[in-house]
């Protein structure tokens, strides 16, 4: 079940995501998050709360990217998860965010000036507490962001079977 975007930002939505007794943080460098719109080709339904059929972690695209991955998700029959489908998803399923296997939400992307898709796409991991996060974040859900033609071995790209 995905509680609309319109009716809880995922800003809002991420400190309810907890792991070890840690509440989940946006990296201060996302303070756009909320921009972030579906991705053409995603349809997201026009109601407060809709249900997204059988959603994967997307295990098996670690180390590509996600510009390689959309086709394969294409030929599949999938659809990538919007970040507002990623966290709701994990307040239902925490145990779906494990160390090195965690996932990218690539149907969200935020469209610039000239039509031009940012190169950004949101994600979902467990902080290492270093740097900015700060080590009181150590082990926390992290909503972050990755450049979307990189690659990475520990981040699946999460998709659905079908959204109503």
């Amino acid at each position: 079940l995905v509680i609309h975007p319109s009716l809880v930002p995922p800003s809002a939505l991420t400190p309810l995501l907890t792991r070890d007794g840690k509440a989940g943080f946006v990296v201060v460098d996302l303070s756009d998050l909320d921009a972030f719109a579906p991705i053409e080709g995603v349809e997201v339904p026009d109601a407060p709360l809709y249900v997204m059929g059988d959603p994967q972690r997307g295990d098996e695209y670690r180390n590509q990217s996600p510009d390689e991955v959309a086709p394969q998700l294409a030929a599949a029959g999938r659809t990538p998860l919007t970040i507002s489908e990623g966290i709701s998803w994990l307040l239902q399923a925490p145990d779906m965010l494990q160390p090195n296997h965690c996932f990218m939400t690539t149907g969200s992307r935020i469209r610039g000036a000239r039509g031009r898709l940012d190169a950004r796409t949101p994600a979902v991991w467990i902080s290492g507490g270093t740097g900015r996060d700060g080590r009181s974040n150590r082990g926390a859900p992290k909503v972050g962001w990755c450049w979307a033609g990189n690659r990475h071995t520990w981040l699946g790209i999460a998709s659905a079977a079908s959204r109503g």
